[in-house]
């Protein structure tokens, strides 16, 4: 099996897509060790695992930090930068500051990339199947989280403010981090996600007929989920 050129069949380009949805999935294809990364803010580096569950098999890694606003950044250095992974390989990427300032008092944020590109099925060539060239990138978020923010991160969903605004819901962060909020419903009518920065305010479209109490699930540090009730002002 040669590593170049890259191609991938229909199908399995469908079960790479199906892996790489789901960081934590532990079948076939792409695995990760977290859906996020929480950075502390004095940390020199942190790592994140890769694991290649496939038993047949090879990617081409690329990895990269980006900015929130989709940019690349120098912030970082991931290293390393850009690998092969055979099958049942784990990888541990190693995530380096180089010591960029960072806003003190409230989190950053930034995306960790992975890129994986397959390698060229040679059996599917010589036989003239149809293949597509294709890379598949999982963007992972990566926090920057300065010491000593209050309050705890496990009670910051609860200061959540919520408050009609015409035909929206409002949503006051005043907490110093950011919050990922899911499952959301006012009422028993469902919400868009939205994620809220830290000291800010988003707003996600109300229904019509919705009620006044919002339930919720907010995004942990470990990728689960923990639920949350409020009322509308």
């Amino acid at each position: 099996m040669k590593l170049f050129p890259y191609r991938i069949t229909a199908a399995t380009l469908l079960c790479l897509s199906a892996a790489l949805c789901n960081p934590a999935s532990a079948s076939g294809g792409l695995s990760f060790g977290a859906t996020r990364v929480v950075y502390p803010a004095g940390a020199q580096q942190t790592t994140f695992s890769v694991r290649n569950n496939s038993t047949d098999s090879t990617y081409l890694m690329q990895s990269w930090v980006e900015t929130a606003d989709g940019k690349k950044t120098s912030d970082f250095i991931v290293t390393p930068p850009l690998y092969t992974s055979g099958p049942g390989n784990e990888n541990t990427l190693r995530i380096v500051s180089v010591g960029a300032p960072h806003a003190q008092g409230r989190e950053s944020l930034y995306y960790l990339n992975v890129k994986a590109v397959p390698s060229a099925d040679r059996s599917a060539t010589d036989k003239g199947r149809a293949s597509l060239m294709v890379a598949s990138v999982m963007r992972i978020k990566l926090f920057v989280r300065p010491d000593g923010l209050q309050p705890a991160r496990d009670k910051a969903a609860d200061a959540l403010e919520f408050s009609r605004q015409g035909g929206r819901l409002g949503i006051h962060n005043p907490t110093p981090y950011w919050l990922t909020l899911t499952g959301m419903k006012a009422g028993d009518k469902a919400l868009n996600d939205v994620m809220v920065p830290p000291d800010a305010s988003a707003s996600v479209p109300l229904p019509a007929g919705a009620g006044s109490t919002v339930t919720w699930q907010s995004v942990n540090d470990y990728g689960g989920t923990d639920n949350g009730r409020s009322t509308v002002r």
